[in-house]
């Protein structure tokens, strides 16, 4: 089988820009490139990665399709377009899509002063373009009302393949459950709507966490979605603000041990190659 990490990220502080990542931000406030992460993913026997926008600019897409074109291990690309701006965007898609390994689109909703943005009319006239070209959406949902927006795309936007980001981050450190446990579920009824096992590990406490405090978020995902609808993310090198990349991997496992193989094993890998399009068939990782 091959193994996706379906979540990671590279930046360049030299040359990218990236108003939110400020020295306060602490161990990630550096430049992350592929060099660093080859031997982590070897390490873990991760075959393909989904590299993940970190800015909502086109030089940031750029520069994640240069490393792909460099890095054979870089499956699939997520990456931005002006969703408000949708002329624009039609004209950007069209000249993304040109590259294999272009493969969806993300917007950093949660830096929006509009807790609303995704729902404004030029938006989603932008997500219609995406789901008539088949490209599907990254979802950041970080406050609950981003968590709720996600049936109202869904039925505003028929066809629209969405993908929730970390689980839309459960509240593992307060050991909470409600509102998050019903808005993951009602966002599960949707037939096109698929989420990530990724970045829990930030939601957890920092020092302590295991996968043992992740295990009820995930099983309560693997409920309301299936594994067939749920990939794995390392969230990288974000993850590095509460361990490293060898330890999410680890724990994520823990949190995973009740699936059989087949749900592993789509969890691990399958659903997000059949989501991004990623060709199967592992190989070794070299950058």
């Amino acid at each position: 089988m091959t193994v996706v990490d379906a979540h990671q990220h590279f930046w360049n502080l030299e040359t990218g820009s990236y108003p939110w990542l400020t020295p306060e931000a602490g161990p990630i406030f550096r430049t992350f490139e592929p060099a660093e992460l080859v031997p982590q993913l070897a390490a873990a026997g991760v075959d393909r990665t989904v590299l993940v926008q970190s800015m909502d600019s086109y030089a940031d897409t750029d520069a994640m399709l240069a490393q792909a074109d460099a890095h054979d291990f870089i499956g699939a690309v997520v990456g931005w377009v002006p969703l408000d701006r949708p002329e624009e965007a039609a004209g950007a898609l069209e000249r993304y899509r040109r590259h294999p390994r272009f493969a969806g689109v993300r917007h950093l909703i949660h830096d929006e002063p509009d807790p609303d943005w995704v729902l404004r009319d030029t938006v989603i006239e932008g997500l219609r373009l995406l789901a008539a070209a088949g490209v599907p959406f990254d979802v950041v949902a970080v406050l609950p009302r981003h968590l709720e927006h996600v049936p109202v795309l869904a039925e505003r936007v028929p066809g629209l393949r969405m993908v929730i980001d970390h689980l839309a981050k459960p509240p593992i450190k307060e050991k909470g459950w409600e509102p998050w446990a019903s808005l993951l579920a009602r966002a599960a009824e949707c037939p096109g709507v698929h989420a990530k096992v990724s970045g829990l590990n930030t939601a957890a406490d920092a020092g302590t966490w295991t996968g043992e405090d992740l295990r009820p978020y995930v099983a309560h995902a693997v409920e309301v979605f299936g594994p067939e609808r749920l990939m794995f993310g390392s969230d990288w090198p974000v993850a590095l603000l509460a361990g490293d990349y060898a330890r999410v991997w680890r724990e994520t496992g823990v949190a995973l041990s009740g699936l059989d193989a087949a749900g592993r094993a789509a969890v691990l890998g399958g659903t997000a190659a059949r989501f991004y399009g990623i060709p199967s068939g592992g190989q070794e990782v070299s950058s």
